[in-house]
């Protein structure tokens, strides 16, 4: 399939609490422009001529205000909104005590009307590099199967403390086999060491790849996300806390046949935004990072 066909699909809709505000709009010094925007020009670069916006409506104004009309014109841009609210009848019970959006699974589905085929589907509030583009662009136009670009884990580490990171497991066909949730990863004694949800101690290879939401999908995807959400609810006896996440659902996707995900370790850094303070760090980065890409490349932004 050729690129024009593919959709874009930005999941923006977090409310941002630990950055204090909405940092899907955030706008970077230096660069005067959000991550999402990046983000958006660089697969426009790679040929991407569609993208779905899922957010939340406090921040529609100023996309449609500032974003928005600084995007490439024939960049068809679909807005859609997702909402607590947005569940079968049957469980509406649930949405009175719920304060959050409900996950990446749930702000996912609620693109399913706007995506036609294939779709890259990332985070608002990271950035991935131009590159990342390029190599989704190229895999889908020789392969059905869906696929994800990965990065080392040692580059996402934090020097502010650990991270939790889902570490790709892969096969010998560079498929992805499971996504292994590690809790607070970080380097002790020049080691690369995190813990596993029973508290256990585990050594991770430096050269391990982690999944940083860089996914490329079918529309396959779209009617498990379904099910498995009306599962997930009538599971969930509480509705204020538990999220539904678009990992366990590729997961499920991996674990019943209904899907291969080839892995492509990334080409070039990720670089993502957790607090306000970050901003300029994340800019001075973003401009070194474009700087190399342009060199290598020979063009200009």
């Amino acid at each position: 399939m050729s690129a024009a066909t593919l959709s874009l699909v930005i999941l923006a809709g977090g409310l941002g609490s630990r950055f204090g505000g909405a940092k899907q709009v955030a706008v970077l010094p230096g660069l005067q422009k959000t991550i999402m925007q990046l983000s958006i020009e660089d697969a426009y670069r790679a040929g991407v001529r569609h993208v779905v916006l899922v957010i939340n409506q406090q921040v529609r104004a100023t996309l449609c205000e500032h974003i928005l009309p600084q995007l490439p014109k024939d960049m068809r841009v679909d807005l859609v909104e997702q909402h607590i609210s947005d569940v079968p009848v049957a469980y509406a019970h649930l949405v009175h005590e719920r304060n959050k959006p409900w996950g990446t699974g749930h702000a996912l589905l609620c693109a399913r009307d706007k995506v036609r085929d294939k779709a890259i589907v990332i985070t608002a509030d990271d950035y991935y590099g131009e590159h990342a583009y390029q190599q989704m662009v190229a895999h889908f136009e020789h392969s059905e199967h869906w696929a994800c670009v990965a990065y080392p884990v040692q580059s996402t580490c934090s020097e502010q403390g650990g991270v939790n990171r889902g570490i790709c497991q892969l096969n010998n066909h560079n498929q992805l086999q499971r996504v292994d949730e590690v809790l607070n990863i970080q380097n002790v004694d020049d080691e690369l060491v995190g813990y596993n949800d029973k508290g256990e101690r585990l050594k991770i290879d430096s050269g391990a790849l982690a999944s940083m939401t860089f996914w490329g999908v079918g529309r396959a995807l779209f009617d498990v996300l379904a099910d498995n959400f009306e599962r997930f609810l009538a599971r969930t006896d509480n509705g204020v806390k538990k999220e539904y996440y678009l990992p366990d659902q590729i997961q499920y996707c991996i674990d019943h046949h209904l899907a291969t995900v080839d892995v492509y370790p990334a080409t070039q850094p990720w670089l993502g935004m957790t607090y306000k303070d970050e901003l300029a760090v994340i800019a001075k980065k973003i401009k070194q990072l474009k700087g190399l890409s342009n060199e290598r490349s020979g063009t200009q932004d």
